[in-house]
């Protein structure tokens, strides 16, 4: 069982990973969800939560790291993995890491969660199927039925689902947005963990350290307000996160790859990068629950996102 105590990872000068803690993970506690893009993995994990602690945008691969959620139930305790969106389309450095990471949560888990679409069963979903490996119970999530104009519209889809795959364990048609076959969804979950103790209290959410989160709440308004305008490729450093009280003084650059990209991320006058940290800045502190000062950068660095190196230092393995 691993185990890590207060980790600090530095790239050169620049710190990466700080006082980072992980909980070992005891048997019958590990709940992956998985799924290709923009079927609503995120969503559902911050619908499961009560809380936003996946960041959700009109992106493919908007997670790129594995987040972990701590769900406590009267009779069991759910440890929740978000994974990065499986998917095939393009493929480059980056890519290739997600799909490892979005594999690696598919394989340790205790019971894995496909989520996928309601309307229709896709290449992607059977390829996910094939390389899971061991012996932990499938549950399919047919997500997005409030796009359905009948909700019977699924029971097709179900129907072929459970012949071609008589081996899962539920298929569970859902709303992860609304929380429609939420509970539903929970009672699949818990009838197939194994048992096993709680290892976290009550009151704790996650194993993912502030500075995590600061990045992931800076890159979530990064898609958000700009869309399609912004690449792909870019991503987001904390430079420097301290604590004075129930302050947080936050410095974070952000990347891009090319030198265009760069004026797209400031707006005229600075204008897009300010409301990029007002509204960051805003998000942050509700979830820290307290008072943030944020400063913001953005930086070009030509190819970061095919170079295994700066992925590394980024964060990305």
């Amino acid at each position: 069982m691993l185990e890590v105590n207060d980790l600090k990872v530095a790239y050169r000068s620049r710190t990466i990973i700080e006082k980072l803690t992980l909980s070992p993970i005891a048997p019958g506690q590990l709940v992956s969800l998985l799924g290709p893009n923009g079927t609503g993995k995120s969503t559902l994990l911050n619908q499961l939560l009560g809380q936003m602690l996946s960041i959700t945008a009109d992106r493919a691969q908007t997670t790129r790291h594995r987040i972990q959620g701590v769900l406590s139930r009267p009779h069991a305790q759910l440890i929740l993995v978000d994974s990065p969106g499986y998917q095939t389309q393009r493929i480059n450095p980056l890519n290739k890491i997600l799909n490892r990471t979005a594999q690696s949560v598919g394989q340790q888990a205790d019971v894995v969660v496909l989520v996928t679409e309601a309307g229709r069963w896709r290449r992607q979903d059977e390829e996910i199927l094939g390389w899971l490996k061991g012996d932990a119970p499938v549950i399919v999530a047919l997500n997005k039925i409030d796009q359905l104009r009948n909700v019977n519209e699924v029971l097709p889809l179900i129907a072929q689902v459970h012949e071609a795959h008589p081996g899962l364990a539920a298929i569970v048609p859902i709303c992860a947005r609304n929380g429609q076959g939420i509970e539903a969804l929970l009672d699949a979950i818990e009838a197939n963990l194994p048992e096993g103790e709680a290892i976290y209290g009550e009151d704790e959410l996650t194993d993912r350290p502030e500075r995590f989160f600061a990045a992931e709440i800076i890159r979530e308004k990064l898609f958000r307000l700009l869309g399609e305008e912004l690449p792909y490729e870019s991503t987001v450093v904390i430079d420097r996160f301290e604590e004075e009280g129930n302050l947080r003084r936050i410095a974070a650059t952000i990347i891009v790859e090319r030198r265009a990209h760069k004026p797209i991320v400031l707006g005229q006058g600075g204008e897009r990068i300010k409301r990029i940290a007002s509204e960051a800045r805003q998000d942050m502190e509700r979830m820290f629950d307290g008072k943030v000062f944020l400063t913001l950068w953005v930086q070009v660095r030509s190819g970061w996102a095919k170079d295994a190196a700066h992925l590394r230092s980024y964060g990305y393995e």
